[in-house]
């Protein structure tokens, strides 16, 4: 499972092993204990990787490959290309632009493409 988490200026991806179903349930559960709202519903996510990246290529080839209901990669300009995921949008509120995205793809699109976001993580590091 892939879980993107967008905050007010950023957005962090990590890769857990959890099923897709049972994270899910386990955040609702809090949040009823908790007594807060919780809003689940189908959604896309986007974000960009540099078009230079090393295994940029691959990627794009392994998402021909798979379910293009699921993953897309689409270049944007001639810095960047755009990666778009359906999942499922986690948030406190139907209209909040804060919240946790979860999709799920291949084990190895999956590492794969979380991968490529710490290389690109890193680079852009190294330009600052």
């Amino acid at each position: 499972m892939l879980k993107l988490t967008y905050t007010e200026t950023d957005f962090h991806l990590e890769c857990i092993t959890q099923p897709i179903e049972d994270w899910i349930q386990a955040r609702v559960i809090l949040s009823l204990r908790a007594g807060q709202s919780l809003c689940v519903e189908p959604s896309t996510a986007s974000f960009l990787l540099p078009v230079d990246l090393p295994g940029v290529e691959m990627l794009k080839a392994q998402t021909r490959c798979c379910d293009q209901e699921v993953i897309t990669v689409c270049v944007c300009d001639t810095e960047y290309l755009e990666v778009t995921l359906h999942g499922s949008w986690i948030s406190y509120s139907r209209d909040e632009a804060t919240g946790i995205f979860v999709t799920t793809l291949s084990d190895r699109i999956e590492f794969f493409l979380y991968k490529l976001w710490q290389e690109a993580q890193a680079c852009q590091e190294v330009k600052s």
